[in-house]
C-alpha cells in the first residue's frame, strides 16, 4: 500500500508536538489542512490512527505509520547529503530506543558527535526495547538481546555494570547480620518500574531464591542513586553513577565483589543502514571504550 507523504508528515507531526494546532505551525500549513490530510490516511488505512486528546497519542497503527514517516525522512536526508546538496532536507529524525541507565552514563556522547540528525528518544528497558524495533516504531536500539530480529543488524556494545548498594545507615538497620534471605525479604528496595526485573536476577543469583521484597518505584537512573543516598531503599545501580560514593563510603555494596552484568547490543533496522551508518560507527566507538567487553 502506498502512501501520500504529506499525510504521513501531518501524522508523525501531530503526535510529535501533541496537536492538530501544533503541527500546521510545523509544516506551515492550515490547521484545516492538517485535519483533512489526517482524515484522509485513515480513510486509506481503514483505521483510527490518533487518539484526540490533550495531548493527542496515537493508535498503535498511528504510531508505526508516523515511524514509517520519520524513517522515510531520515532515508531522504542521508540520500541529499549523499548526493552533495548544498541544502539537504533538515529536521530528519532518528527514532531510538534506549534504556534510562545507558542514557545516563555513556549514550548521549555518541548522539551528540554526530551532526545532522534530530533523536527521538523513547525510553524502555534493555530486555524489551528489542519489541518496538521489531514493531518499526523505532530504527534502531539498545537491547540485551543478541540476536539480530528479522530484518536487522546486531552490534555487540559491551555490558553495563550494576553493583547493589546502599548507604551504612540502612545497613545496620535492616542487615546487622549482613544481607540474609529473611532480612532481605522484608528490606524496602527500589524499582525503576513494573519491567525492572535487575534486583530480582541479582537475587537469584546471589541467594538462589525469588525474593519479592516491599519496593518503591522510581523511575529515574539519578533517582535510584539519590534514593540509595537518603536510605530509602537499596538498588543496583550502574558503576559509573555510584563509583564516586562508594569510594567515598557514602554508599556500600550490599555485598563485595558481586556485581551485575547485563549485556548490551545495538540493533538497528537494515533498511536504516544507510542514514545509521555515522551514529552506528560512534556508538559502537564509544561502547567499546565506556563499557566493560
Amino acid at each position: 500500500m502506498k502512501y501520500d507523504y504529506q499525510h504521513l508528515a501531518a501524522l508523525a507531526s501531530i503526535l510529535r508536538h501533541g496537536s492538530f494546532e501544533a503541527a500546521a505551525a510545523d509544516l506551515s500549513v492550515t490547521q484545516s489542512a492538517i485535519s483533512q490530510r489526517v482524515k484522509a490516511l485513515e480513510e486509506r488505512v481503514g483505521t483510527l490512527l490518533i487518539t484526540r486528546g490533550k495531548p493527542c497519542v496515537g493508535t498503535d497503527a498511528g504510531r508505526r505509520l508516523a515511524a514509517h514517516a520519520d524513517h522515510i525522512a531520515a532515508l531522504d536526508a542521508h540520500l541529499a547529503q549523499d548526493l552533495g546538496e548544498l541544502s539537504p532536507a533538515q529536521g530528519a529524525r532518528l527514532r531510538i530506543a534506549v534504556n534510562a541507565d545507558s542514557l545516563a552514563t555513556w549514550f548521549i556522547k555518541p548522539l551528540a558527535e554526530v551532526d545532522g540528525h534530530l533523536y527521538d528518544l523513547h525510553i524502555d528497558d534493555q530486555d524489551f526495547s528489542v519489541e518496538q524495533l521489531r514493531r518499526g516504531e523505532v530504527a534502531a536500539a539498545v537491547t540485551s538481546h543478541g540476536d539480530a530480529i528479522a530484518g536487522c543488524d546486531s552490534h555487540y556494545l559491551g555490558r553495563l555494570r550494576y553493583i547493589a548498594t546502599a548507604t551504612p545507615a540502612f545497613m545496620a538497620k535492616h542487615f546487622p547480620g549482613g544481607p540474609i534471605l529473611d532480612t532481605l525479604a522484608r528490606a524496602p528496595m527500589l524499582r525503576f518500574d513494573e519491567k525492572d526485573a535487575l534486583q530480582t536476577h541479582w537475587l537469584r543469583a546471589q541467594f538462589g531464591q525469588e525474593l519479592r521484597p516491599p519496593f518503591h518505584s522510581l523511575s529515574s537512573s539519578q533517582g535510584f542513586v539519590d534514593g540509595c543516598l537518603h536510605g530509602l531503599g537499596w538498588g543496583l545501580n550502574p558503576e559509573a553513577l555510584v563509583r564516586p560514593h562508594l569510594d567515598s563510603g557514602a554508599l556500600v555494596p550490599l555485598l563485595p565483589d558481586a556485581p551485575l552484568e547485563t549485556p548490551l547490543y545495538w540493533q538497528t533496522a537494515r533498511l536504516m543502514r544507510p542514514a545509521l551508518k555515522r551514529l552506528t560507527k560512534a556508538i559502537c566507538q564509544t561502547a567499546i571504550k565506556t563499557l566493560p567487553q
